[in-house]
């Protein structure tokens, strides 16, 4: 049976270099109407649990979240599932950074977005500062990580820092440590604490 997952395999299998008939179909059978682009799984766990904090079944609503593995890769992306491609409406979350990167390449696609928000540092920024550092630190402990970040936290390097660099530096450290806090720190929101950029992208869903 047809689901959004096959369907963000197939456009990234597209995106590689692969045909594009699969990802076309799945988005004709699935009634796909939206595409947000997201930088990465980390992303993606974050948008995903909004969504089902908020009772929202994105994919019942024709909306593919499509993380595209790395901000470098937004114009390939719009290009398939811009106005050239599946003619998708299109949406995204960017860093500040590259914000500038994100509308060039998507101008470039002739795929202006309906609604590009941008986080100052990144989303686990965003999240951190909507919860505090304490309410963090809880969870972080809550996870069992209490000892791995006191250990992070004497390092050399994180001396100087402001508590709140230091815990968005930690979720990097490890392999997978941003996808899962991803999800645990959107579930801790208050409904109405989320972060601008990720309330802004929910509003236009």
């Amino acid at each position: 049976m047809a689901n959004m997952g096959m369907l963000r395999d197939a456009v990234a299998a597209w995106a590689a270099g692969g045909p594009g008939g699969p990802a076309q179909d799945l988005a004709d059978r699935l009634f796909v109407h939206t595409a947000v682009l997201l930088e990465g799984p980390s992303d993606a766990a974050a948008v995903d649990a909004m969504a089902a904090r908020h009772g929202r079944d994105l994919a019942a609503d024709g909306i593919c979240v499509l993380p595209m593995g790395g901000a470098m890769s937004v114009g390939r992306f719009a290009g398939l599932l811009g106005p050239a491609g599946l003619d998708l409406r299109l949406v995204g979350l960017c860093d500040e950074r590259e914000q500038d990167f994100y509308v060039r390449a998507l101008r470039r696609a002739d795929a202006e977005p309906d609604g590009l928000f941008v986080c100052a540092a990144d989303l686990e920024d965003e999240l951190i500062r909507a919860l505090g550092v304490s309410a963090v630190t809880e969870l972080v402990a809550a996870e069992g990580e209490s000892r791995r970040l006191q250990t992070f936290l004497r390092q050399p390097a994180q001396q100087g820092r402001a508590a709140q660099q230091q815990l968005r530096r930690f979720l990097g450290t490890k392999s997978g440590r941003k996808i899962h806090y991803g999800r645990i720190l959107v579930e801790a929101l208050e409904p109405t604490r989320a972060p601008a950029p990720l309330a802004g992208l929910f509003a236009a869903l």
